[in-house]
């Protein structure tokens, strides 16, 4: 496979993973420290800079990376005034490389919450090992990136391989939509030079057999919107009837936005027309692993899903724009809720957005709907607005198609899937602007079944493994051009 032999970088990987006569326990043991740490996203955790997890989480994957010796490494926190830390190693390029730009690796170290309900022998904050899988908050979703591109980059050099000049660059922000990295990539504009191939190991795929690119990302657009309708609350006996209910007025704006009967989102801005690329992908992608929609979510019995067709469901995951009311509150527990008519109602409104919708006019249009003609003259709010636009992959330069071609072949011995993600990664629209003739390689670990955000959150240390491998592959591919 090219320069680098494939059972010399896959020895390599491994004993870097396990730490088989390195003395230091290797990958999983320092990514076990490292799930141990509640390193909340900002957004989840407003004391994040008191408590100081974030920044032991950077502190904690600096040593190991240190302990790697790759030669000429640089290795720095970077802590902006205000904004939650970022860990960049920059390692200069192989002989012969130096004239093919940088390589830039993305992961992020920040979790999200550690929920209720994880299984018995099972936490957040608890690494488990069992029968190849690494269980706890992050491990996953995806503190093992950092691992896997420095694993990586030690396996093209201990092969024999070149790589151009790489900068492993992790974030403690991405949970919270990545708020601080336009500040940061500013601050290392001129130090990142030019970038000429991105890899992200924030994504994952549909199964652990072969390599997943994620060619489209959604956008988002969020805000928390309150109707008031009274300065304090008064018994339904005395008002209901007379003073509307804030709910039901959030109800009618509600409507203005989403048809209810089939969840579409009404807004011109928030609909774009689907490439056909991506529908056939889908209809591919249905063929070719029947059933694989369906069985990632567990149903009660008799629910259905939006469609019987899982092509169509694909789509609707990955290029039609969707609510979900993801919080709430005004409302009591039921269990507490008095005969009372109440002041106000909050909702959360989480909008995905098609990968090429406008998200700064989504907002316009969203904003103008809840606040224009409100019913009855309630008093609406608008806060905690978030605005991100999604991103699609640039076509494959003929390097980087060979390379994995190649990778199909040599470490999982099927092609690599393609597919579109119904998440955000902000950071992919962002590199996409800032870089436009980068080659991107968005990747990595994560399984249907990975429980990402949820409770038993799991790493398949052995895909991981595999996913590392590829990337060796994929950064000596590009050294040679």
């Amino acid at each position: 496979m090219g320069e680098l032999g494939v059972r010399q970088v896959r020895e390599i990987v491994a004993r870097g993973w396990d730490g088989a006569g390195n003395g230091d326990g290797g990958a999983v043991a320092s990514l076990s420290g490292l799930i141990g740490i509640p390193a909340l996203s900002p957004a989840f955790d407003a004391g994040w800079a008191a408590s100081g997890h974030l920044d032991a989480a950077a502190e904690h994957v600096r040593d190991w990376i240190a302990s790697r010796n790759l030669p000429g490494a640089q290795l720095e926190i970077i802590r902006l005034d205000g904004r939650s830390p970022l860990l960049v190693a920059d390692i200069p390029a192989t002989p012969g490389a130096e004239d093919r730009g940088t390589v830039l690796l993305y992961g992020h170290l920040d979790k999200q919450p550690p929920f209720e309900g994880w299984s018995d022998g099972l936490g957040p904050w608890q690494p488990v090992q069992r029968d190849g899988r690494l269980y706890g908050r992050g491990s996953a979703d995806d503190g093992y990136s950092g691992y896997a591109a420095v694993t990586a980059l030690e396996a093209v050099r201990g092969a024999g391989g070149g790589h151009a000049r790489a900068v492993v660059l992790l974030e403690t922000g991405e949970e919270s939509g990545s708020p601080d990295l336009p500040a940061y990539l500013e601050h290392l504009a001129g130090r990142l030079g030019d970038v000429t191939l991105v890899v992200c190991l924030d994504a994952g795929g549909g199964d652990y057999s072969r390599l997943w690119l994620t060619n489209s990302l959604r956008g988002m657009v969020a805000v928390t919107v309150t109707v008031r309708v009274l300065d304090a609350p008064l018994h339904s006996g005395t008002a209901s009837g007379i003073v509307p209910s804030s709910f039901r007025v959030l109800r009618l704006l509600l409507d203005r936005i989403e048809e209810s009967a089939t969840g579409g989102i009404l807004l011109p801005a928030f609909n774009v027309p689907i490439p056909d690329g991506a529908r056939q992908a889908a209809r591919d992608t249905a063929q070719t692993q029947p059933g694989s929609v369906r069985s990632q979510f567990r149903l009660p019995a008799g629910m259905q899903l939006t469609s019987d067709d899982e092509a169509e469901l694909i789509l609707s995951n990955t290029w039609r724009p969707t609510l979900s009311v993801t919080g709430a509150a005004g409302m009591p527990e039921p269990a507490a809720a008095g005969n009372v008519l109440r002041s106000a109602t909050s909702l959360r409104l989480s909008f995905r957005l098609p990968p090429t919708a406008v998200s700064a006019d989504a907002l316009g249009e969203l904003i103008t709907a809840l606040t224009a003609d409100v019913p009855y003259g309630a008093e609406v709010t608008i806060s905690d607005v978030q605005a991100e636009d999604g991103w699609t992959a640039p076509a494959a330069a003929p390097w980087l198609a060979a390379a994995l071609d190649r990778v199909g072949q040599d470490v999982f011995t099927q092609a690599p899937g393609g597919l579109g993600v119904g998440g955000s990664i902000p950071f992919m629209g962002l590199l996409g602007r800032t870089y436009p003739r980068a080659q991107f390689v968005v990747t990595g670990a994560l399984g249907a079944d990975s429980n990402m955000h949820v409770p038993d959150e799991w790493l398949n240390v052995p895909f991981a493994q595999q996913v590392t491998e590829a990337i060796a592959h994929i950064v000596d591919a590009h050294s040679r051009g």
